[in-house]
Formats: structure tokens, C-alpha cells, sequence
């Protein structure tokens, strides 16, 4: 698991439209903690912490430490945010706090890894059904990947979510006959011979009927 990022803010005492545009002037948006078993908390941040979090890989979903001066450390997550209609950029963020030992559904990604000696066979192809999947821990237990060892995969047996192996205190929400990757065997269509409407194919060395005289 990467290094847990940590953001410091400042407790809020004061709120409304003109504090928060002066809040944005200072390269700074204003932030409402909620959960954790703890009453609702206004505070501030820096706009470059909080918008390089959304940037990075895991984005929105990322876990981080939020040091809020006088009150602690908490682990929160985006729960919800607001962005400028014009400019693009986060104006206002909601973030979610999380009890002691609390767990929440987290959507990590599958990375698939090795190479298989079945994809040297005619017309095999590697098919990844799954690129991500539903797992409930802790926060701090999230993994960044769930990565799968696919060397062993032939055409005959697929790898199923049954066949993951997570670490001890994570669970896996999807259902377990759920096919994550497969090796498929195309084969090349055998196209059929053209032959245009109404025509009858002729015959090798077959002379062409005469036609009747007298007209009838």
C-alpha cells in the first residue's frame, strides 16, 4: 500500500459566501467533516492538497489523513465535493471521518500479471472481464491492487473471483462464480462463396440451351 498522504487544516468558526471567496483568494477551500461517531466539523484546507489527492490514481476514492488543528488526526474520504461551473476547480468538499476499526466498501483494481504459454496457440487471445472489484476493510487495510498470477491460465480453466487471495481482514463483495480473466480461441471465419440473386452457377462444359424459333 502507498505512503498515507496527510493534509492539515484549520478549524472554521465563521461561514457564508463572502468568507468563502476569501477563503478561494488564499489558495484555500473551506471543508465539513462528517462520521465517525463525532459531530459535524468545519475546517479549511489547502486547494493544492486536496486537488492533487483527486488527480492521483485511486482519486476520489483515496484514503488520507486529515490533521485539523487542535482536533487530531482523523482517516476521511471524499463523500462529496463541488466544483466551479467555469473553472473546473474543487470550490468545496465534504468529507466523510471514520470510527476506529470502522470498514467501509472500497472499489480497488485487478492487475493482472505474468504471461501464460496458452496465449502462444493460434488464435488465443487474453480476455480481462473484470478491471476492478468491491472489497470491504478498513481503510488503512485497502490495498492499491489486487494483482493475479495469470501464468498458469489456459483455455480450458478461467480465473474466478473465487480465486483471489486477499489479505486477512479484507472481504470481497462480488459474487464468487464471477469470471475475472479468460483465455478465448478466435478462429478465422470461412467466408462462402458470392453468387448474385437469380443466377444459377454454370457447369463445366455444358453447352447453353438454344433458344426456340417462331417467337413463342
Amino acid at each position: 500500500m502507498a505512503e498515507k498522504v496527510t493534509v492539515k487544516a484549520v478549524k472554521r468558526d465563521t461561514r457564508g459566501k463572502n468568507e468563502n471567496r476569501r477563503l478561494r483568494v488564499q489558495g484555500k477551500i473551506p471543508v465539513v467533516v462528517y462520521g465517525g461517531g463525532s459531530q459535524s466539523l468545519a475546517a479549511t484546507a489547502d486547494l493544492k492538497d486536496l486537488a492533487a489527492i483527486i488527480r492521483s490514481d485511486s482519486g476520489v476514492n483515496t484514503v488520507f489523513a486529515l490533521d485539523i488543528e487542535g482536533e487530531g488526526i482523523n482517516d476521511v474520504i471524499f463523500q462529496d465535493r463541488q466544483i466551479h461551473a467555469v473553472h473546473g476547480r474543487l470550490i468545496h468538499a465534504d468529507l466523510r471521518r471514520f470510527a476506529k476499526g470502522e470498514k467501509i466498501e472500497m472499489t480497488v483494481p485487478i492487475h493482472l500479471i505474468g504471461e501464460p504459454d496458452s496465449l502462444k496457440e493460434e488464435g488465443a487471445v487474453l480476455s480481462q472481464a473484470m478491471r476492478e472489484i468491491k472489497v470491504l476493510c478498513e481503510p488503512a487495510k485497502t490495498p492499491d491492487s489486487i494483482d493475479v498470477d495469470i501464468s498458469g491460465l489456459t483455455a480450458e480453466h478461467a480465473i474466478h473471483v473465487s480465486d483471489l487471495k486477499v489479505a486477512e481482514g479484507i472481504e470481497i463483495h462480488d459474487a464468487p462464480e464471477t469470471v475475472i480473466a479468460s483465455i478465448v480461441i478466435v478462429q478465422e471465419a470461412v467466408l462462402e462463396p458470392q453468387v448474385e440473386a437469380g443466377a444459377e452457377p454454370a457447369v463445366v462444359g455444358e453447352e447453353p440451351a438454344a433458344e426456340p424459333e417462331g417467337g413463342e
